[in-house]
């Protein structure tokens, strides 16, 4: 089965396939991302919530492909800014979107906040539009704190400023084995798993007693 990622972040791409490689029994999809479909052009997120944006990119390209689609959308959210950036986590800092800018600016407004005042989640929500119009969704969430500086080279985005106490590492300290057993998107990609298992593998229907 051939699903489209409707997203050109490579990033979320290569955690896609590492979640689906590492599946015990590995479900027969086939990856691809909008680069294979340069024609789609930037989908425009003009929903209010996470789950929104998710539906609607997903809808867009299933619909202009005729393949199914699935569709992120993801956010950090911090409790002392009442929820920001939220669906503006990727402009934060405005366009063009850059990590290193927004992580500047998420630094700069909590400036004096107390550590233990900086308690933040990382919220995903999935979205998988099929080309006969069937939608279906998973949430995932991971929580930490927001560090006073980024730490780490791996992941992208927030991760080097995204502490998690548990492991006493940001999350882009983490191997990329942990990550992607942990992380928010980690967290929807399982219920995602066994929705596309159950629309893959049917179970069959239970034999009926024969009516003489």
């Amino acid at each position: 089965m051939q699903i489209i990622l409707a997203t050109n972040n490579m990033g979320k791409v290569r955690e896609f396939e590492a979640m689906t490689a590492s599946q015990r029994s590995p479900l027969p999809v086939q990856w691809l991302s909008l680069r294979n479909f340069p024609e789609i052009g930037e989908i425009e997120e003009t929903g209010k919530s996470f789950r929104e944006n998710a539906l609607l990119k997903a809808q867009c390209v299933a619909n202009k492909t005729g393949l199914a689609a699935l569709a992120d959308d993801s956010g950090l959210q911090v409790d002392a800014l009442q929820g920001a950036p939220g669906i503006y986590s990727a402009r934060y800092a405005g366009e063009p979107k850059d990590d290193r800018r927004n992580n500047e600016k998420l630094l700069q407004e909590l400036a004096g906040v107390p550590f233990e005042k900086r308690t933040a989640r990382f919220t995903c929500v999935l979205a998988l539009a099929l080309p006969d119009g069937q939608k279906f969704f998973a949430e995932g969430a991971c929580y930490g704190l927001i560090a006073q500086e980024g730490l780490g080279e791996g992941g992208f985005g927030y991760d080097p400023l995204f502490y998690l106490p548990f492991y006493k590492k940001t999350m882009a300290q983490l191997s990329s084995d942990v990550k992607n057993r942990i992380s928010h998107r980690a967290s929807a990609m399982e219920k995602m798993f066994f929705l596309l298992r159950a629309l893959l593998f049917p179970e069959p229907e239970p034999l009926r007693k024969p009516n003489f």
